[in-house]
């Protein structure tokens, strides 16, 4: 299969397991270029990842990296972890990810979604009803929609799997991180119909629809300021005119986005926030908080979006759905439809996903819950007060929230970590009691069964990065799973 990468020199930076860099080697692989991979990580780890790529003739450098490999290649294919200062990227020539190689070719309708917390379940949420609402069919049998509806990006999908597939039909999801944005800040591409002026470009990423879930503290111990963070998820919108929608929330935060986009702001209640004063502030706002979501729609009638009942709890969850509910009353999906699909919507793996019962008892796992406030949101997201297992390493965070938010937690169970060092001061000075530190986590699964009752809720929300006691979050999900299977 041949391409503009047949041929050429390229370095992999970071094959990890999660597969970004997995997929980007086997794209280019496929596609004729000469790949070497190389990562820090040794192939005792990696070995997952390298047996899913054995059958192309790829390179390996592993727990290393060299200088020269940078300094011949065509081009060099970061991880989105890797920090653009490393000197290994000095020495490249020409930088890509998996993210920038895809929107150069993607022929599909682009949804683009960003954010602290929310944006993976707002992703997936959106593609469940893109997917959904190509599933109905007209009263001729026709289907409502043509195409078909794709889900990458940082929820660890790589579209690089799906790009050959796609048509100008299609629509995409891509949840995008603030590292994935940050590699696309200024990044641009030729008009199309413009070959005979060179000096036309449009920005790379360029979506139709734009959402950014809510915005808190997180990355500071790479990006040092909150300013900087979010100066990145800034990029999301900076591509966008007025053919396009950009979805943000009512907190001051989501006020300059609104302000600074050049595509067409659409606000929708940040639950708390001291903006809110009215719906009539509003393109969609929560009708109390067990209530239905509601959208104010072009014609300045109101209606209802979101049902009362979902199927994933807590108000959150029903916010990231209005969101979702905005750009598709952009497209042109009636609110009929909207609230009917999104009413459908399961959650998804690692986001309060509840996985097992036993005696009663009901376990979740909410190991994406990676800053104190999403491990805050899912204390307040249950009707019962659950039992919380949380904690781990720090990321130079507040956990104030989290602390304050355990006082209605029916039992602590702490995971040992850095994070939790900075927490358990917090939890004494509340006056909340925990078991742990516990650096076994079949301790930890033991602790949280025997302090839950028939009726409780048991969630794992850590609040905090994986790393020491796992390889990721997602592993620590699963692990989690595993153990309590056994153990429950």
């Amino acid at each position: 299969m041949s391409s503009k990468f047949s041929g050429s020199r390229v370095v992999v930076m970071g094959l990890g397991l999660n597969g970004g860099g997995l997929e980007a080697a086997r794209y280019l692989a496929t596609h004729g270029a000469q790949v070497t991979v190389t990562d820090l990580r040794d192939e005792r780890v990696l070995r997952p990842s390298i047996q899913a790529l054995e059958d192309l003739p790829i390179r390996f450098v592993l727990g290393r990296h060299e200088i020269a490999d940078f300094k011949s290649a065509d081009v060099v294919v970061k991880n989105p972890a890797v920090r653009p200062d490393s000197p290994y990227l000095a020495a490249a020539r020409r930088i890509e990810t998996d993210i920038s190689i895809f929107l150069q070719e993607n022929p599909a309708r682009l949804f683009a979604v960003t954010g602290s917390k929310g944006k993976s379940s707002t992703s997936s949420a959106l593609y469940w009803a893109l997917a959904a609402l190509r599933n109905k069919t007209s009263r001729s049998q026709s289907p409502l929609f043509p195409g078909k509806a794709y889900l990458g990006g940082n929820i660890t999908v790589s579209p690089l799997t799906f790009l050959d597939q796609l048509t100008a039909e299609d629509d995409v999801v891509l949840e995008l991180s603030s590292w994935q944005l940050g590699d696309l800040r200024g990044r641009t591409v030729p008009v199309q119909g413009s070959e005979g002026d060179k000096s036309r470009t449009r920005a790379l990423l360029k979506p139709r629809v734009a959402i950014l879930t809510t915005i808190l503290p997180d990355h500071l111990d790479r990006y040092g300021t909150m300013e900087a963070y979010v100066a990145d998820k800034r990029v999301i919108y900076q591509g966008q005119d007025e053919q396009d929608v950009t979805i943000v929330g009512s907190d001051s935060w989501g006020r300059s986005f609104a302000m600074e986009t050049q595509g067409r702001p659409r606000i929708y209640q940040t639950w708390g926030a001291d903006q809110v004063r009215s719906s009539k502030e509003l393109d969609g706002w929560l009708a109390g908080p067990q209530g239905p979501g509601m959208a104010r729609l072009s014609d300045w009638s109101i209606a209802e979006v979101v049902p009362e009942k979902t199927l994933v709890p807590g108000i959150h969850q029903k916010q990231n759905l209005l969101a979702c509910a905005l750009g598709l009353l952009d497209i042109g999906i009636s609110p009929d439809l909207v609230r009917e699909a999104l009413g459908t919507f399961p959650g998804i793996e690692h986001r309060l996903e509840f996985f097992f019962e036993n005696r009663g008892i009901r376990f979740y796992n909410d190991t994406a819950a990676t800053i104190p406030e999403a491990a805050a949101a899912a204390v307040e997201a249950f009707d019962t007060s659950p039992v919380l297992v949380t904690g781990g390493t720090d990321k130079n965070l507040d956990f104030s929230p989290l602390a304050r938010a355990c006082k209605k937690a029916k039992a602590v169970i702490l995971l040992a970590g850095t994070g939790t060092d900075k927490l358990i001061p917090l939890l004494k000075a509340e006056g909340v009691s925990f078991q742990g530190p516990y650096d076994n986590l079949d301790r930890a699964v033991l602790a949280a069964i025997s302090a839950a009752q028939r009726g409780d809720p048991v969630v794992l929300s850590p609040g905090c990065t994986s790393f020491g006691m796992f390889l990721n979050e997602f592993d620590r999900g699963n692990k989690w799973k595993e153990a309590v299977q056994r153990l429950g």
